[in-house]
């Protein structure tokens, strides 16, 4: 007892502990409280539409009995399907021209929603999104019969998360990544502050044995570049990068243009 009572007089009379450690503590248990009980209401930004009518929709059923929409676009004479993941603020309509994009480069293109974005149904989380890109291989491999080597994986932002690690667990025949990151909570703090993480990329893509590209734009403010310079070096080869100066988070492709699509093309060609 009497070694407690020294302790607690001593913590009582440190004036690093009293104006320092103790306002850090605080700050570092909401911060944690906060990662464990509010991070998917920050990572995800659902909102509902009805694009039916718009494009064709596909409905997708899920292992946990869920209903996410989808839409396929195919090319002339496509040697690869590229399903494609969408960021968290993005939907089957609002990145539509993605898809047209992959589908003008002689690419077949499979989009899907995650849960609770677009037409799909349920609560979006970590776990659900492993679930609907699970949804969206199953339908382009068993429906569609497209074979896995002929199967390219693209996760824009968000959609790094669920690629990473599709491409972990399945045979692919290529991932692509645009603008994503390490990790969900390293992009909020800069550094590993928390003992738990969500879509850790970085622990994932030395997994990834298929050939890789990572794109990235120099001036990002949403997820910074040195995410992207990180899983570069990390990943296995074969693999290549673009690096686009003066490219923000949103408008990659604007900026990057002509190079974007040589990227992806050359990307293409060289996959055995």
């Amino acid at each position: 007892m009497m070694i407690i009572k020294l302790l607690y007089n001593w913590l009582w009379d440190n004036w690093f502990i009293q104006h320092i450690g103790i306002p850090l503590a605080i700050i570092y248990g909401v911060l944690f409280l906060f990662g464990l009980f509010c991070a998917d209401w920050l990572i995800f930004s659902p909102h509902k539409v009805d694009y039916s009518q718009s494009f064709p929709v596909i409905m997708l059923h899920t292992a946990d009995g869920a209903q996410i929409a989808a839409t396929h676009l195919t090319a002339k004479d496509a040697k690869y399907t590229v399903i494609f993941s969408h960021g968290n603020g993005g939907d089957l309509a609002s990145d539509y021209g993605y898809l047209q994009g992959l589908q003008s480069m002689g690419l077949n293109a499979f989009g899907y929603d995650y849960h609770g974005y677009g037409m799909s149904t349920g609560k979006p989380n970590e776990r659900n999104c492993y679930a609907d890109i699970d949804a969206a291989y199953k339908y382009v491999t068993e429906e569609l019969k497209v074979p896995p080597d002929r199967v390219i994986i693209y996760g824009q932002s968000l959609g790094g998360g669920p690629s990473v690690d599709l491409a972990v667990r399945k045979p692919v025949a290529g991932l692509i990544l645009q603008s994503t990151y390490t990790s969900i909570f390293v992009v909020m703090t800069r550094v590993r502050l928390l003992p738990f993480d969500e879509f850790n990329n970085l622990a994932k893509i030395n997994k990834v044995h298929c050939p890789v590209l990572i794109m990235h734009g120099r001036s990002d403010q949403v997820i910074a570049f040195s995410n992207s310079e990180r899983l570069y070096q990390r990943a296995n080869a074969p693999k290549t990068r673009l690096w686009v100066d003066g490219a923000d988070h949103n408008d990659f492709v604007e900026v990057a243009g002509d190079k974007y699509t040589a990227a992806v093309k050359e990307f293409v060609a060289s996959l055995p």
